[in-house]
């Protein structure tokens, strides 16, 4: 239930949002009485996703897609109530829209099962590079569209059958792409970064290295002066992003080979 002004309890009602997104499967929502839409809510989403692409989420708004369509903000609420509802129907819409491939093998492997996260994992870390806006467009209750819940059948299935519980592999899931996500969210700022400067982390390394010996001596800074001389002489940056997302990654998939091994003895 929600509270109101008073404080009181309200009944809590179904999400509004639940229907628009189900809506190929449910039916749209009939509306009051009034002119007959032009424009399709796919078509709405699909204008609101080359937007962000091409500009990111901060311009994304009713009004700007509305001018995109040659029609007004105050008609496109009659399709999507608001901008945080369009946003859970764009990333919906792009999650739904990926081939997913088919998972080979013998799930009973820990190694095929381990090859199966590389190949969820590595899925959301391109998808978050080729739309970086769905970082900015999750809610911390996600929407539960067909697109995402397709996704998450998809991802379930690579555990199937493994050993573990139904919590274990819910969990299994979450991490890796928790970790996907996290990766990708300071690879993306990394490149915005170098884009917005105008200058990439070996330029600025180059420029700045001088004043960093100098401040960062041995006897001061005896490990991090030499691992981050290590980091630097690799990279040729502070650290390399992708490299960390992998280094990451492979360790949580020992502790997955690891909780696998009990499963199976069990």
């Amino acid at each position: 239930m929600d509270s109101d002004n008073n404080g009181e309890r309200v009944p809590l009602e179904p999400d509004r949002m639940l229907r628009l997104v189900w809506r190929h499967q449910v039916g749209e929502e009939t509306g009051a009485r009034g002119p007959r839409k032009k424009w399709s809510v796919d078509q709405v989403v699909d204008t609101a996703v080359e937007d962000a692409d091409a500009g990111g989420i901060e311009g994304v708004s009713m009004r700007r897609i509305a001018e995109k369509l040659r029609t007004s903000a105050a008609s496109l609420y009659t399709y999507i109530p608001g901008r945080d509802e369009l946003l859970g129907l764009m990333t919906d819409r792009v999650m739904g829209q990926i081939d997913l491939p088919e998972f080979g093998g013998d799930p009973t492997d820990p190694e095929v099962v381990v090859d199966r996260l590389r190949v969820i994992s590595r899925l959301a870390w391109d998808e978050i590079h080729r739309h970086p806006w769905l970082l900015g467009a999750q809610r911390h209750r996600p929407l539960i569209g067909p697109g995402i819940s397709r996704r998450y059948e998809w991802q379930l299935s690579a555990l199937e059958g493994c050993g573990l519980d139904d919590v274990a592999m819910d969990h299994t899931i979450s991490l890796v792409e928790a970790h996907a996500l996290a990766s990708a969210a300071a690879s993306v700022n990394a490149r915005d970064l170098a884009r917005a400067s105008g200058y990439s982390d070996a330029e600025w390394w180059q420029v700045n290295e001088p004043v960093l010996s100098q401040v960062m001596q041995d006897e001061d800074f005896p490990v991090s002066s030499r691992v981050g001389a290590a980091v630097g002489e690799k990279y040729q940056a502070i650290t390399g992003p992708e490299a960390v997302y992998g280094y990451g990654l492979e360790v949580i998939l020992d502790g997955v080979r690891v909780r696998l091994g009990a499963a199976g003895g069990a």
